[in-house]
């Protein structure tokens, strides 16, 4: 905000303006009813008239005295006051903040979330519901409202203690910039001949101005334009009337009034204050009757967001903080991010939805927690309350507590107060919950804790996963992050599965393998054996060992069919081929990490470690043509003033990002890749009707993982289902069941309108039987034909018209390596020799 132009010292008083928002009539006292509305004087003073006439006077004369001491004070302790500038050079501490490519706001840091406005750009209603309640003779006064003061006093003699309070917005910006808190006389003093200060040095529009952007409205949230977002998520131009009257009403006590941690009480006070707004015509009856109907809908705790970004937020803050330190929470700098909006909330949706089908797959495990109900309404109610805020809502999943259940009726009362009824339909999930089997910790009754959500026109039970689940997006010319998902719920953990859980890739790694394989001579014509294996102690350097498959093995085919129906023996005959320290080192060039993939056999079924994120990077260079490019998610950062600190610079394909594998590997990678997304592993990816998919699926042992790895020639994206503590999700749980159904939901969204595109094919390979071969690489001179063959085997594969040519398999065994190494990762595989 721009310094005003008055000098805190010299500066001449303002001359006062009438309000743009003055009441349409003669403003009325509050405390006493319009004169035709007030009974006939009596004849004589009844006692208590005439107690009252007495404390009036008694009122006046203590007026008189302060006003005289007041005076006394101006001349003694006024040169002792502060300098102003901390009003006229407003820099008020300013969070940093961090927007989505298209600017929307998905994350606020600092200990002041806080929005400045100009006065003109306050709406009216926010106006005039301040001052209804905080000081509705604000325009009348200097800045001390004595008639305030006397009151107040005469209030609090009435009921024999202090009940009103009598400062004005004045003296409270005062206090709020230069006083401390503390209750004494002389912190009083002060803070009335600094609101004289401040009254002779800015207009009162600035002073109104100051407060409404200065003062605490709690949940961090500093001026009433932060305040609208955090409780309502919407601009403070947007207001109603009933929810202007709601923030009003916070000042007073920001955690008492908090309409997200005591609604009843929130509610009590704005209708209070709407009252005082109508008593005063800053609002007609219609107003009045409508804002006192309304149903004020407030944003549960810690969803302050249109876009749920909450994981993509905390890694931009945690990158500016490793820049800026402490000063990235208040010199208000501006992070956009490289993620798109829409497809943001899109993959939120989709893992959510996700992952509540893979818990109702698998059943109701039983209510949350227990309550006793005491008998007594009030009782109960705040038992409620008090169990609810234990168990706060989780977006779409809101918790409530049981007050009768049957088998065919539970009724539920939310945190708001509202009671439900659950029919039938809403308890087929948790119907065995309901029966006379369940055990004590899963039947639901009265004093449950239990999980509803919507579906279709009512309610039904739920419950809160215990599976967790990522997802992230990007591009692949650039590395730009589109979406990211880190976890099922930022504020139930805020652990970033998409950079920061290391998991066995599974089958989603096998694509590496071959790509590898590819410039060893292989191709997709190559016939491999699918049939059992066996590695003795001499060939592992270690133990004897057997591996096996999901399901029987199927003899020769071709390596095409291997990969489409992600067969195990044959990707362990091609690394054992190509030799595991090759596949090591040439992994890396897809930005794994070697020492999270050692070079064993089980390396070839995904036994090493990789993050979602990285498995993106990897699938990036089979989307774009071969070239590794680094992801990255901060666009661009900018001071409060809009002035660029920074602007990301990003290593694109066909510009200067270092090639990773040849143009025809990647060509070759994503044929076979899309023969898996349509008549693969991955066909379900059909229903998006498209021809340019490409992935892989891949389900760890014992099926502790379940992930798709896909993409198209613009977004690459990768999805993953799994315990935090690794452990089965399920017999019949693979990752066309967990994982791509996630991804297909996400790229319906991502990819709507985005035109249909395949690369073309690059120079230097050759059809032949209409498949796929490297120029230098063709059958009979460089090409690989079969591998795990005999020699008779392979020469009938050999003379079916192909003309493929045979050439030997080397036998080639794994290098002799530490024993106790290699059985440690052969036990991670979960592989026992």
């Amino acid at each position: 905000m721009p310094s005003f132009a008055h000098d805190s010292t010299t500066a001449a008083r303002p001359e006062k303006a009438v309000p743009a928002y003055a009441p349409m009539t003669r403003t009325p006292r509050h405390d006493r009813p319009p004169r035709d509305a007030r009974p006939a004087r009596s004849e004589g003073r009844t006692p208590s008239r005439r107690l009252l006439v007495a404390v009036g006077g008694v009122g006046a004369a203590l007026a008189l005295v302060l006003a005289l001491f007041v005076g006394y004070m101006l001349i003694v302790m006024e040169p002792n006051l502060p300098r102003l500038d901390a009003l006229t050079d407003y820099r008020p501490k300013m969070p940093l903040r961090v927007y989505t490519r298209d600017h929307v706001l998905i994350g606020e840091f600092g200990q002041e979330r806080r929005q400045v406005v100009r006065f003109a750009d306050i709406p009216d209603v926010m106006k005039k519901a301040v001052l209804a309640i905080e000081d509705y003779r604000f325009y009348e006064h200097g800045g001390v409202d004595f008639l305030g003061i006397l009151r107040a006093g005469v209030a609090d003699l009435m009921h024999g203690g202090a009940t009103q309070g009598a400062s004005t917005i004045t003296m409270q910006v005062a206090r709020n910039f230069f006083l401390s808190s503390e209750k004494t006389y002389t912190r009083k003093i002060y803070e009335m001949l600094l609101a004289y200060k401040i009254e002779r040095t800015l207009s009162k529009d600035q002073i109104l101005e100051l407060y409404m952007n200065q003062i605490y409205l709690g949940q961090r949230a500093y001026g009433f334009a932060s305040a609208a977002q955090v409780y309502f998520g919407k601009d403070l131009k947007s207001v109603t009337v009933a929810q202007a009257a709601m923030l009003a009403g916070l000042p007073k006590a920001p955690s008492a009034y908090n309409p997200i941690v005591n609604p009843r009480r929130a509610k009590q006070r704005q209708l209070y204050i709407l009252k005082r707004m109508h008593d005063l015509r800053y609002i007609d009856d219609a107003q009045y009757e409508a804002a006192k109907a309304e149903d004020v809908h407030v944003r549960a705790s810690g969803n302050q967001f249109s876009v749920h970004g909450e994981y993509v937020a905390e890694m931009a803050r945690q990158l500016i903080y490793a820049q800026y330190r402490d000063e990235s929470y208040t010199r208000g700098l501006s992070v956009v991010t490289t993620i798109d909006s829409g497809d943001q909330e899109a993959a939120y949706s989709a893992l959510r939805r996700g992952v509540l089908a893979y818990e109702r797959r698998h059943g109701y495990r039983g209510p949350e927690a227990f309550i006793t109900l005491p008998d007594e309404a009030d009782d109960r109610e705040e038992a409620i309350e008090d169990a609810l805020s234990d168990h706060p809502d989780n977006g779409d999943l809101v918790a409530a507590v049981v007050t009768a259940a049957s088998a065919k009726q539970v009724t539920v009362v939310r945190s708001s107060g509202e009671s439900i009824a659950i029919g039938p339909a809403g308890l087929r999930f948790a119907a065995f919950s309901l029966g006379s089997r369940a055990t004590p910790t899963q039947k639901i009754r009265p004093g449950a804790v239990v999980r509803i959500t919507r579906e279709g026109n009512g309610w039904a039970i739920t419950q809160l996963p215990q599976v967790e689940g990522a997802l992230v997006a990007l591009a692949p010319q650039d590395g730009a992050i589109r979406a990211l998902v880190g976890g099922f719920d930022f504020n139930k953990s805020n652990f970033n599965h998409v950079t920061q859980a290391w998991r066995q890739p599974g089958s989603t790694f096998k694509p590496f393998i071959y790509s590898a394989s590819l410039e060893k001579g292989l191709g997709p014509a190559t016939i491999i054996n699918d049939a059992p294996l066996y590695f003795s102690a001499a060939q592992t350097g270690g133990q004897p060992w057997e591996p096996k498959d999901d399901d029987q093995p199927d003899g020769p085919m071709t390596m095409r069919t291997a990969l489409m129906r992600s067969k195990n023996l044959v990707s362990i005959r091609i690394l054992n081929f190509i030799g595991t320290q090759y596949a090591q080192d040439f992994i890396t060039r897809f930005g794994f990490d070697a020492a999270k993939n050692p070079p064993y056999l089980p390396m070839a079924l995904g036994a090493g470690q990789v993050t979602p994120l990285q498995l993106a990077e990897g699938y990036a260079v089979f989307a774009n043509g071969g070239y590794h490019v680094e992801p990255y998610l901060i666009a661009e950062v900018s001071d409060a003033n809009g002035q660029v600190l920074s602007r990301a610079t990003p290593h694109g394909a066909d510009n200067d990002a270092p090639r990773a594998i040849d143009p025809r590997n990647a060509y070759v990678m994503s044929s076979l890749l899309y023969d898996v997304a349509e008549r693969g592993t991955g066909a379900a990816t059909n229903s998006l009707r498209r021809n340019d998919l490409a992935g892989k699926t891949g389900t760890t042992n014992d099926a502790f993982d379940g992930w798709f790895a896909g993409y198209q020639r613009d977004l690459v994206a990768v999805s993953w289902l799994g315990y935090d503590q690794p452990r089965t999700l399920g017999s019949r749980e693979f990752g066309a069941q967990l994982a791509l159904p996630i991804w297909v939901d996400f790229m319906s969204h991502a990819l709507r309108g985005v035109p249909q595109a395949r690369v073309p094919m690059p120079a230097g390979l050759t059809t032949i039987d209409g498949e796929l071969f490297f120029d230098n690489m063709l059958p009979g001179a460089g090409f690989v034909a079969t591998i795990g063959l005999d020699d008779q085997a392979a020469a009938s594969f050999g003379a079916s018209g192909t003309g493929i040519g045979v050439m030997p398999d080397p036998n080639r065994v794994v290098p002799t390596v530490d024993a106790k190494e290699r059985d440690r990762v052969l036990d991670l595989f979960g592989e026992k020799p």
